[in-house]
């Protein structure tokens, strides 16, 4: 078998492939890199799907790839709670007045769903969940001393878009984001709103993706933003600070502010350089006065808290559709599907493979066998191209318990012990390294 059929990662000839930093391929020019289409790739590795009887913009996540969207939500919870946040529920349904009180009624309404009449009240599915957290943070009184105060869900919100804008992941419907409200005082802003943009850097570190641009969102003539402008020229103030001191280089944009405040995006492009915004962090002055929030401070008094609207890796949905293009497929170890397949050379080995995938599974990695009734070895290896690790068991690796663990870029290592092994992959998911094995390590 020759190298190329070994390292190859994708479904796609040399030329086409994208995932250059996973599969070793170096796609020359940006028509190439415009062949992976996450629709037809979310297809084809069974992640996602969509059928009529559910209706367009509604795509159901089939088992692999709730594992992939499981993991990156995991992993936006785990470094939430690192990071100070306290978890909530809250309903997907809000009372119309509910929009009205927050603005989004006023704003807003084109893109959100009609009232539902419910017991003489008319209900509404919530395009943001804002609202939802302004009223969680009113219901209860607060002190100087719980400020900054971080609150975050992955919660669901609709949009009613219209059919001819939909197109797989990256506009849909229904919408689960991956949402922070942090309620703190003005002297506090620009430092939670600099650690938020540090989040939004690790998270895209772990991923391996790589921003676009960062961009500075701004109101623009004829938009239908709230009319404050001492509160736009104070927001925006404080986010321009924030770019500053990050030294990260932004663009300003007019019209694509929030209707209630200006915003930094974090801006991703696709293969054919059609940018989208993923991440976002934005100070809003206007609910918290819309809501009548307030925090007793240290003189005894009320006082009015900011809020800051904070996503790192924003929509679930647009998150994955951007790692399939961009990955090609090949997912970092921690988010793949399936991290280990284990490839018994013939029958006798199978029950030492699956007792192997058994301790991977008591170690919390994912690992399937693929025996000697799907092919030849060589076939098997080719099916599992884009899996991260790929374990040959020989009758000497099962007599010793041993593993001959080929990476998914080609590189073979040496026959080592199946606990070493598992040791090395299950200190690299825990980390969410992008890197398939240590670099110190001898690879052929």
């Amino acid at each position: 078998m020759s190298r190329r059929a070994d390292s190859c990662l994708c479904p796609k000839p040399r030329g086409e492939c994208p995932g250059a930093s996973f599969c070793g391929h170096s796609p020359s020019s940006r028509e190439e890199t415009t062949m992976h289409d996450h629709r037809r790739l979310g297809r084809e590795l069974n992640l996602f799907d969509t059928d009529p009887l559910i209706g367009s913009g509604l795509p159901y996540w089939l088992p692999d790839g709730a594992v992939v969207r499981h993991a990156l939500e995991e992993y936006v919870r785990a470094a939430e709670r690192r990071a100070g946040y306290r978890h909530v529920y809250s309903p997907v349904l809000g009372k119309r007045e509910l929009y009205e009180i927050s603005g989004h009624w006023a704003h807003y309404s084109d893109d959100m769903y009609p009232p539902m009449d419910v017991g003489g009240e008319q209900v509404v599915l919530r395009p943001s969940l804002c609202p939802h957290h302004a009223v969680i943070y009113r219901s209860r009184a607060h002190s100087y001393r719980e400020l900054p105060l971080r609150m975050a869900e992955l919660g669901a919100m609709y949009r009613s878009e219209l059919s001819g804008v939909l197109g797989g992941l990256t506009r849909v419907r229904a919408i689960q984001l991956n949402d922070a409200h942090i309620f703190c005082t003005l002297e506090q802003v620009a430092e939670e709103a600099s650690a938020a943009l540090e989040m939004i850097r690790r998270a895209y570190e772990a991923m391996g993706i790589v921003p676009a641009r960062y961009r500075l969102s701004l109101p623009g003539p004829g938009g239908k933003y709230v009319a404050a402008p001492g509160m736009w020229e104070r927001s925006t103030a404080l986010l321009t600070e924030v770019l500053d001191a990050s030294g990260l280089p932004y663009e300003a944009a007019e019209s694509e502010a929030a209707f209630y405040g200006p915003k930094i995006d974090v801006q991703v492009a696709d293969g054919a350089g059609r940018e989208s915004t993923l991440s976002t962090v934005q100070i809003d002055f206007h609910q918290p006065e819309r809501f009548g929030l307030h925090y007793i401070g240290a003189d005894g008094a009320r006082h009015r808290p900011v809020m800051i609207h904070r996503s790192v890796v924003g929509s679930v949905e647009r998150a994955v559709a951007h790692l399939l293009e961009q990955h090609g497929g090949a997912f970092p170890a921690w988010l793949a599907p399936v991290q280990m397949v284990i490839l018994p050379v013939s029958d006798e080995e199978f029950i030492h493979a699956e007792a192997l995938a058994a301790r991977c599974a008591e170690r919390g990695l994912r690992a399937e066998v693929a025996g000697p009734e799907r092919g030849t070895l060589g076939a098997r290896i080719r099916e599992a191209r884009l899996v991260p690790y790929q374990a040959v068991v020989g009758a000497r690796e099962a007599a010793d318990d041993r593993v001959a663990l080929r990476l998914r870029d080609g590189r073979r290592l040496a026959p080592a012990p199946a606990e070493e092994i598992l040791d090395r992959i299950g200190a690299l998911v825990a980390a969410h390294s992008t890197a398939l094995w240590p670099d110190a390590v001898q690879v052929s």
